[in-house]
């Protein structure tokens, strides 16, 4: 970070979809380029397109490599030269195609330290065996498929899965003992790391209503234990219906879902609109705005912005974050003192007796 100052990636996303307006619109406000300079991996001819298209004042640099990237401009790095035809608003094998060299040539680019962060546009991708997800495509790439986690996050709520976009006829099966500690405990370092919360009390969500069911009782639960015996403040099981709405979601800083719909339809339906997704515990920092493809609002003007805008706002915080939380653990001071635990929180957060026994009753 040269001066101070994130280079942030950006990939234009499907090239019939809203990416571009969206982009346009992010860095109409001359002060996002203050805060970091910022490298549009796409195509000038279809940026053209969509410029005038949307009739939008937007100006940029055309540059051939991230090297080149000029402060205070907006660049544009062509990352193919064949034309692509632009249908706004329908997605094509060949839009998905140029949204995927995109991200190829943004991923290569990483692997030479060519930029601080990359924010994604949502887009799809058909593959053989049938839609694939670009996180899961990212992780891929990076060698982290099992490893990488979806979070979903804004300033009041963090949101992991711990089975990703498993089908949910697959989900109970994912719900395992060792899975639910994996995840949690990166969640755990993710919020500890990305988002400087020391000591992150995170709230387990159960699979069943009831959360007194076989995967509870078996798995969940157990899980539990052994996180707090792992000094990791983790509670529940909670039902989603109490978390949510009841608020109880307010007092953790972390929340892991068992499955996409369980964590993101809550989350939807409280953050409006400004929520962001990041893949969390890969080597790059990767976020992207939480408001999909959006491929019906294409060529409208009506797209908003702002989930863009503070996926951008994560990544940079993320970036500096890594980089001070880092540094310490480079070379650590011997411990010389023994931490005594605080019960308090435990006890605080802990499901009352009285509410599991009616539960069971039930």
């Amino acid at each position: 970070m040269e001066n101070n100052k994130p280079i942030i990636a950006i990939t234009h996303g499907d090239t019939n979809g809203i990416g571009y307006e969206l982009i346009f619109k992010t860095f109409a406000t001359p002060e996002m380029l203050e805060i970091c300079t910022p490298i549009i991996y796409g195509s000038p001819k279809v940026a053209a397109y969509h410029r005038k298209a949307l009739d939008m004042p937007a100006i940029f640099s055309i540059i051939n490599k991230a090297e080149d990237a000029l402060d205070g401009h907006i660049n544009l790095l062509t990352c193919f030269e064949e034309d692509v035809k632009v249908s706004l608003g329908n997605t094509t094998p060949e839009s998905q195609q140029a949204a995927r060299k995109a991200l190829d040539r943004a991923l290569d680019d990483f692997s030479t330290d060519c930029y601080d962060a990359l924010v994604t546009i949502p887009f799809e991708m058909e593959g053989e065996k049938g839609t694939i997800n670009p996180d899961a495509y990212i992780a891929a790439k990076m060698d982290r498929e099992k490893e990488a986690m979806q979070v979903f996050a804004n300033d009041s709520m963090r949101i992991g899965l711990a089975t990703n976009d498993m089908a949910l006829k697959d989900v109970a099966d994912g719900v395992t003992l060792e899975n639910i500690k994996t995840k949690a405990t990166i969640l755990h370092t993710t919020i500890r790391r990305d988002f400087r919360i020391l000591n992150p009390r995170i709230a387990i969500l159960s699979l069943n209503p009831n959360a007194n069911g076989k995967e509870e009782k078996e798995s969940i639960k157990p899980a539990i234990s052994q996180l707090q015996e792992a000094h990791i403040q983790a509670y529940g099981p909670y039902a989603v219906g109490d978390l949510f709405g009841t608020n109880q979601y307010k007092a953790f800083d972390g929340i892991l879902a068992m499955y996409h719909d369980q964590g993101v339809t809550p989350f939807k339906t409280i953050q409006g609109g400004m929520g962001i997704k990041l893949l969390a515990n890969i080597p790059i920092v990767c976020t992207s705005p939480d408001n999909g493809t959006e491929m019906e609002s294409a060529g409208k003007g009506i797209g908003n912005e702002q989930s863009l805008r503070q996926a951008i706002f994560t990544a940079i915080d993320i970036a500096r974050n890594r980089i001070m939380y880092d540094e310490p653990y480079a070379h650590p001071l011997p411990k010389l003192y023994h931490e005594k635990r605080d019960e308090g929180e435990k006890i605080r957060f802990s499901i009352p007796k009285k509410h599991e026994n009616s539960i069971k009753e039930k």
